[in-house]
Formats: structure tokens, sequence, C-alpha cells
């Protein structure tokens, strides 16, 4: 018997452990060079792992171990053939033994009673009734159990002790309701949430996090997609959407002022500034909140930033997203409008140092110039690592951002 072990890749610099989320072919299976036979999930992605052998599949892990980088995962016994039904044990014959169902017959049930029996004579019928005794109380002592004169003379002389009455209880005056569901279930959190969940706490407990708050006046951007926006579908083929000018905006605010765009490297106490503005989008999927970013967005046009999310969503929900489209990022932005949010304190992506939070457009009086109108208005959150960026500097570049999407044209025309 030849065996190979299939043991756990290295799948990228930062990641030690993986989970088996599923097993893509059953234990005992015959398994092609090169199939997939099960998915391991990291902390970024869902990956697929070959057979390194063809032959008959042999368990060692199970669905839902945390596995180690190098840890035994399952063997392949490279000397069953296709064919071949792996030795498995034959089938022993056995008798099917009958048994025979005994019937038994009811026994008949021997009786003397007839209709005499536990009737009254006329004479005894009349006392009976003269003192309400009914006939089923009276033991007849009679042929064939006829109740006698005499018989109904002595249930008159000592009398049956009367039954109280048991008065009915009042109804009860409320509906029976359906009974509530007190069951409880569990199920163990994907490698993915509990990344997510470990980061999102140290973002919490290691960094001095702040956030300043703003609100933005969107009828110039509305005006200006419902101008343009059947233009831009024809000449790029895409939607222009709210995120790529929140994107660009951004991009431009932060190559006006670096500390914004820069990360702190603990272990050297140095600030570490970027020449360029790789901008983290938020994507939900059905595992998880994932942040791929687009990189360089203060070099590329509206269609070109619309173009790289539409392919990273498309990505991150079929769970296709490579460890390299996941890394990277100077900038975050969260769109929890989209939920419905009107407000809220986005937690920061570390290492990054800012996160620009979006929520719900909302129809708002407003006083413009001394009267009052109604306007598309939306409030912007920015959470910030304060050991990296002071307060004035976090407000101005909130200021900024707002001045951009209040007055595209000045945006588009670099000003």
């Amino acid at each position: 018997m030849s065996i190979v072990e299939l043991r756990v890749p290295t799948i990228g610099e930062s990641i030690t452990e993986v989970t088996l989320s599923q097993w893509l072919k059953e234990d005992g299976d015959y398994v092609n060079l090169d199939e997939f036979i099960c998915e391991f999930e990291s902390d970024k992605a869902t990956l697929e792992f070959p057979a390194e052998a063809a032959g008959k599949l042999i368990y060692v892990a199970s669905e839902g171990d945390d596995l180690d980088i190098g840890a035994l995962v399952a063997k392949i016994d490279t000397s069953v053939t296709a064919g071949d039904n792996g030795g498995g044990s034959q089938p022993v014959a056995a008798e099917d033994k009958k048994e025979e169902a005994v019937k038994e017959e009811p026994k008949a049930v021997e009786s003397n009673s007839t209709y005499a029996t536990g009737h009254p004579s006329p004479a005894a019928a009349k006392i009976l009734k003269e003192n309400n005794i009914p006939t089923d109380a009276v033991k007849g002592s009679g042929r064939d159990g006829r109740i006698t004169k005499d018989d109904a003379a002595k249930a008159a002389a000592n009398p049956a002790p009367a039954k109280k009455e048991e008065k009915a209880a009042p109804p009860v005056s409320f509906t029976p309701k359906e009974a509530f569901s007190r069951t409880e279930s569990r199920k163990k959190m994907s490698r993915m949430r509990r990344t997510i969940a470990k980061r999102l706490v140290s973002a919490k407990n290691e960094t001095a996090m702040l956030t300043t708050f703003n609100e933005v006046d969107l009828t110039e951007v509305m005006a200006l997609r419902k101008k343009y926006q059947e233009r831009f579908v024809e000449k790029y083929g895409i939607k222009l959407g709210f995120m790529s000018l929140f994107a660009k905006a951004c991009a431009k605010a932060l190559m006006e002022m670096p500390d914004v765009n820069a990360r702190l490297d603990e272990e050297t106490n140095e600030l570490v500034y970027h020449d360029y503005a790789d901008i983290s989008i938020a994507i939900s999927t059905p595992t998880g909140l994932v942040v791929p970013p687009v990189h360089n967005v203060e070099s590329l046009n509206f269609a070109e930033v619309e173009h790289t999310i539409k392919a990273l969503a498309g990505k991150a929900r079929n769970g296709s997203l490579t460890l390299e489209e996941m890394s990277g990022g100077t900038f975050t932005i969260t769109n929890g409008g989209i939920f419905g949010s009107l407000l809220s304190t986005p937690i920061l992506n570390q290492p990054q140092s800012a996160i620009l939070g979006m929520h719900g457009i909302k129809q708002r009086a407003m006083v413009i110039d001394g009267k009052v109108e109604i306007r598309p208005m939306m409030y912007l959150a920015l959470s910030y690592d304060h050991r990296v960026i002071d307060g004035s500097t976090s407000v101005t570049f909130l200021v900024k951002v707002k001045e951009l999407l209040e007055d595209p044209t000045a945006m588009l025309l670099d000003l």
C-alpha cells in the first residue's frame, strides 16, 4: 500500500491557521490528481485544496477543525485504482427467518344477563319512583336479577347518600395563546467572523480612536448624476454612483492632508506616509465584511473607480478574492446608509489611521441664504487614531471632503 499525506499548504505570510470549512469529496471516494477535495477558510478568503495524487481518499481532519499550516488533512491510497472498490468487505448472506404469527381467538364472555336483569317489577317500580331512587342504584335479587318489591322497600328504607352537585367553575375570561419558543441553538463562528471580531476589539483597545461628525448637502452631486448619467453609461458601460464621487473627494483631500493618509509603525515608532491613496471599500458578504482596496484612486477617473469597485464586490460575494486583492489600503470608506443607518461611529481598519462613514440620505429642512429649503442631506463620520491625527486635522479633512462634494465641479476641475 502506497500512502500520500495531504497537509495544509502555506497560504500567505500572515496566515498561520485555517479552518476546514467543508469536504468536497466523501471519505473513501476515488479522486483524481488535482481534483478539489475540500475547502479551507482563512482569515481573508476561502481556498479550494486539490488532491496531490490519484487514489482513495482517507479523511484525517473533520469539517470545522482549525488546522495549523502543515497539519495533516487527509491521506490518499495510491494503490487503489478507479475501478477498485477499495477492498471493501463482501456482504454476508443471511437466511431470513420468518416468524409465524399466532392469532389469539378472543374468548367468549360468558354472561347470564337477560332482559329482566336490572328491571323492577311493577310494585317495585312504584316504590322507587315515589322515593326518587334510580333503578341502577338497586341490585335485584329476583329471578335473572329482576328488582323485587322487597329490594325496592329496602332501598327506600336505606337511601344512599345524595351526591353533592358540583358547581361548574365560571368560565375563564382569557383566550389561550400559543406557547412561545424557548429553544436555543449554537453555531461555530466562521474563521472570517472570528478574525473580524479580533481586529475590531484590537482597534478599540489599542488605538486612541475618536470620531468627528459633519453633514453634507448632496444637491449638486445628485444634479450632476442626473444630468450626465445617460451619457456616462453610454460611454463607460457603468452607472456613476455615489461611491466613486466620495472616493475621489477623499483621495483629493488625502493628497492635500498626508497625516490622514499615514499610519503608525509601532515597532519603530515611526509615521509612514503614502504618496498614493489606496482606498479600501467596505463590502458586505454572507460570511462577513471585507475591505479590498482600490489602488491609486487619486490617479483613476470616475469610470475606472466604478468598474474596480464593481469587480471587487462581485469577487467578494462569490468568495473569489485573492490575498493580493485583499491586501493594502491607506484609508477606508464604509457606507452604512445602504442598510438604513442614519449615524454611526465606524471602527478603524488597522493599521490605517482613519475611516469615513457614509449614511442614509434624508430630505431635511435647511436654512439657505436666509430661506428654508428641503435638501438631500447626509451625515458624515470620520473615525481617526488620535495618536497620528490631531483633532483640528480631522475636522479640516472632513470639512474639505464636504466642500468637494457640495461643489463637485471644483473637484472635477481640480480646484
